[in-house]
């Protein structure tokens, strides 16, 4: 499942989607806005997405992924628009049948989304 989308997002259900009995392990990274960045209160952040050939780009990493681990499942959640501290920006949830292979994809999967070529951020600070 790959899904970007200007509304909230909820990690039980995205965990939901991969997470099966034939696997041991579900690992999932919830990325949340912060509160403060480089010494800075944040008021909120922006997130926006590049062009059209975002989830193109989504599909990319979760097939390289799949070529990489031996998994289950992965699903990638990705949040646009103005969010407030706290709110969620980016889930991964990986399945896959042991823990190892689900840590190291799910930080595969997060890198590869945080290098910014998938979406742009920029924090707004508080005056």
């Amino acid at each position: 499942m790959i899904d970007i989308s200007s509304s909230p997002i909820f990690p039980e259900l995205i965990i939901s989607q991969v997470k099966k009995d034939d696997c041991g392990a579900v690992v999932t990274f919830v990325g949340a806005v912060r509160n403060a960045s480089y010494g800075k209160k944040v008021a909120y952040l922006e997130i926006e997405t590049y062009d059209e050939s975002t989830k193109k780009k989504l599909r990319r990493i979760v097939s390289d992924v799949n070529q990489k681990w031996q998994l289950h499942d992965i699903a990638i959640c990705r949040r646009i628009g103005t969010l407030k501290v706290g709110e969620i920006g980016l889930v991964v949830a990986v399945s896959a049948p042991h823990r190892k292979e689900a840590f190291e994809a799910c930080q595969y999967a997060v890198d590869s989304i945080k290098q910014g070529e998938i979406t742009k951020e920029k924090e707004i600070y508080e005056e």
